[in-house]
């Protein structure tokens, strides 16, 4: 398989939507894709529900765009975390720019639309923030899987297997 080697960073913080971080860690894992968990610092993170804690395997201020092929962005509180962060908003921007893979589910969508890449793009997120990307003006779909160039959008837990097809199917 042509994805076993390649390299996907996966971003977390406390209150992270434990299948939503937990389901592309392992489902990424099981196609010998190496998955490096970078949380704001060097703290365990831990989910909404209680997963974890989930070691960190290094921060978002120690890595840069060139060492990875995508980016892995969980929904749950955690992005409203992960968005204050200019170092995460900077990696975002510099995945974008180099049209790598950025896939973001559910309340994720948060993050790509402080980093400014969404602008007329198509995506889809959980119904909770439709405003917030409509307003960051994306042209916002209600469906499963978004893809819109090497953007990858899925609305909620239940949307995990079509959302991770994308990403493998990119990363291919």
């Amino acid at each position: 398989m042509v994805t076993a080697g390649r390299k996907v960073l996966l971003l977390a913080a406390d209150d992270f939507e434990d299948s939503e971080l937990l389901y592309p860690l392992y489902r990424l894992g099981e196609e010998d894709i190496a998955v490096t968990v970078a949380g704001l610092d060097d703290h365990p993170v831990t989910g909404k529900k209680g997963h974890g804690p989930v070691p960190v395997d290094t921060t978002v201020d120690q890595v840069t765009a060139d060492d990875f092929d995508a980016l892995v962005i969980p929904g749950g509180y955690a992005p409203d975390k992960l968005r204050r962060s200019e170092a995460v908003l900077g990696l975002v921007r510099d995945f974008d720019g180099a049209g790598k893979p950025v896939a973001f589910i559910c309340h994720a969508g948060w993050v790509p639309i402080s980093a400014k890449i969404l602008k007329g793009r198509r995506a889809t997120s959980v119904g909770a923030i439709r405003d917030d990307m409509v307003n960051a003006g994306v042209d916002w779909v209600d469906e499963a899987t978004v893809v819109d160039g090497n953007l990858i959008s899925a609305r909620t837990p239940a949307d995990l297997g079509p959302w991770m097809k994308a990403l493998l199917a990119a990363l291919d």
